[in-house]
């Protein structure tokens, strides 16, 4: 039985046999993709909850590192040990690594963390917000990638890739959402100065990594949701007066060491895309969701395709979790044609694969042929 003729709701591991490493290493095959070469096949990247994690694991019998392999995924994420200070406080809050006051709440599929207050609400001046006590870069241990790093290497050579958090983000966060907006308009200094000091900390964190792991990471992974279903959370305007500056600041010491540069906003962010490609100056652009506006992938191609690589683009929020696997197969294969014509696309789902999305989905979306023509 070829590959093309499995039939995509088999779910039995010994199918994974057949599936090609194809001719590339995997660090090879990423780089050539994103410097917009044609290669062996699309490179691709997994993302999932940890419940997801944990029923692939006990339907193949596999740790999470021999699903990537069986997978064929070419990408590998590192992550430093936290050694930080953790506050638990009254009603199961917890004070996280960066100062975030967050509540787990349970659901049907598994659970979430949620905002449970916001510490710098006090603040009414940047001096109040220097003031405050800010989370250290030497919270973050990375003594432990060298020797992850190494591990990695005897398995095969694969792109490194290191998640260093979101500017935006993680700094309305501490501020809470609406009041975060308006003091972009009302008092401008104060979202500046949690934006300033929280680049500040990424840069330290990003500059120990480096150092750590001798240079090996390949890709640094920044996220800042900017837009909704439907449109942008804030003008362009704003963005670029406000937001955008502390991404530049960051983006050079990124480029400076050398790294790639993916940038994750969930939403409609078609309209701001140039923007992002040509004023930040990132290399990959995540997370490409289908079903918000304007998200069409060919059109995000023929416009975009030179200038910038994508991953992501395969639907959770739709064709994962409702579509039959056929159905996964097919959209595979569209996004491999059409993002990945040229070289520029890493396959990846369009977020952390949801618990509500069935195996037999999960597993049709790697055993699919990763084919960049039709």
């Amino acid at each position: 039985m070829t590959l093309e003729e499995t039939p995509m709701t088999a779910l039995s591991p010994e199918l994974w046999q057949d599936l090609p490493y194809g001719e590339m290493k995997p660090r090879e095959r990423v780089l050539a993709a994103l410097a917009h070469q044609e290669t062996d096949r699309v490179p691709a990247d997994l993302w999932a909850v940890p419940e997801v994690w944990q029923r692939l694991s006990a339907h193949l019998g596999l740790t999470r590192r021999e699903i990537l392999r069986q997978f064929r995924v070419d990408a590998r994420w590192v992550f430093p040990q936290y050694v930080g200070p953790v506050k638990e406080l009254p009603g199961g809050v917890v004070q996280d690594a960066y100062g975030h006051l967050r509540r787990s709440h349970q659901h049907d599929y598994g659970s979430y963390s949620e905002y449970a207050g916001y510490p710098l609400a006090f603040a009414r001046s940047a001096q109040d917000v220097y003031d405050w006590d800010w989370p250290q870069p030497t919270y973050w241990d990375p003594s432990n990638l060298a020797a992850e790093l190494a591990d990695l290497d005897r398995e095969d050579d694969y792109f490194i890739c290191y998640d260093l958090g979101g500017i935006f983000e993680r700094s309305w966060g501490l501020l809470g959402f609406e009041r975060f907006l308006s003091d972009l308009v009302e008092n401008p200094e104060v979202p500046a100065a949690i934006m300033e000091r929280m680049t500040d900390l990424y840069i330290g964190n990003f500059q120990r990594v480096m150092e750590a792991t001798d240079g090996r990471v390949d890709m640094v992974y920044t996220w800042d949701d900017i837009a909704h279903q439907q449109g942008l959370l804030l003008s362009p305007a704003m963005w670029r007066r406000s937001i955008l500056p502390h991404h530049q600041r960051l983006n050079r010491v990124l480029h400076a060491a050398p790294v790639k540069h993916m940038y994750h906003s969930c939403g409609a962010v078609f309209t701001i895309m140039g923007a992002l490609i040509q004023e930040l100056g990132i290399d990959v652009l995540n997370p490409l969701q289908p079903a918000a506006k304007g998200m069409d992938m060919g059109r995000i191609k023929a416009e975009h395709g030179a200038a910038v690589s994508f991953h992501g683009g395969v639907d959770i929020q739709n064709t994962l979790p409702k579509g039959t696997p056929q159905a996964v197969a097919d959209e595979v294969r569209s996004r491999c044609e059409v993002l990945g014509a040229g070289g520029g696309y890493i396959l990846a789902p369009s977020h952390y694969i949801q618990n509500d999305t069935p195996t037999e989905n999960i597993l049709a979306m790697y055993r699919t042929p990763r084919h960049s023509h039709a």
